[in-house]
């Protein structure tokens, strides 16, 4: 089976991603192939939220997904964008499994 690069677009909203975090996502991201070939593009977005009510800034990852006939999103908050974007993404995980599960 042919491999295609699938188009990752990260955007970090009020601050600058390192590199290393923005090579960590697109990897992650490229693995969702593994579940739906169909994928034709995701959109990452990342952001800090200030919290009165925890003693850190919750880092934020917004996940969009383009595939046929659907966008399928997730969002998730955590201590670290790694695991934001690791959370994010098994949520989609799971949702294009169901969406491959109602096609067949």
């Amino acid at each position: 089976m042919e491999e295609k690069n699938m188009n990752v677009t990260i955007e970090s909203i009020h601050f600058n991603a390192d590199a290393k975090l923005e090579e960590f996502i697109q990897n992650k991201v490229a693995k969702l192939a593994q579940v739906a070939d169909d994928i034709i593009k995701a959109e990452v977005y990342l952001s800090l939220e200030r919290s009165q009510s925890k003693n850190y800034d919750s880092k934020v990852a917004k996940i969009r997904v383009e595939v046929p006939g659907a966008d399928i999103f997730a969002e998730k908050s955590t201590k670290a964008f790694e695991e934001s974007v690791d959370t994010a993404l098994e949520a989609l995980r799971i949702q294009l499994l169901k969406r491959k599960e109602k096609q067949k």
